[in-house]
């Protein structure tokens, strides 16, 4: 195999394991989200799983082609405490954040 095939196999996977992990990224924001607010929040899902988000932890495709190969290989609980461990603590920085920026007004929700 040609240094050239190599490396766009090696690029294949590593997209085809972004792919998958961005969607165990997307489960484990949505699965979270009701569990600890007790609905649907879209916006938030986003802030959760965006590339703009993710890009501040790591390369947004390489961390999720991290989430994906774990999932691969360990599965979705393996998958899911990678999540909690790398992603969640910045992203509950970046709300704290977001909420002095913004805070809610006494009445307003």
């Amino acid at each position: 195999m040609t240094a050239s095939l190599s490396k766009q196999r090696i690029s294949n996977e590593v997209l085809s394991r972004a792919w998958i992990g961005d969607a165990v990224l997307s489960l484990w924001a949505r699965l979270r989200i009701l569990k600890e607010d007790g609905q649907l929040d879209g916006e938030k899902c986003i802030r959760m799983t965006s590339n703009q988000f993710l890009s501040t932890i790591k390369e947004p495709s390489e961390l999720e082609a991290e989430i994906g190969k774990l999932y691969q290989h360990s599965g979705l609980d393996a998958a899911f405490a990678l999540i909690e461990r790398s992603v969640l603590p910045a992203f509950e920085r970046q709300e704290k954040n977001r909420r002095k920026r913004n805070p809610v007004k006494p009445g307003t929700g």
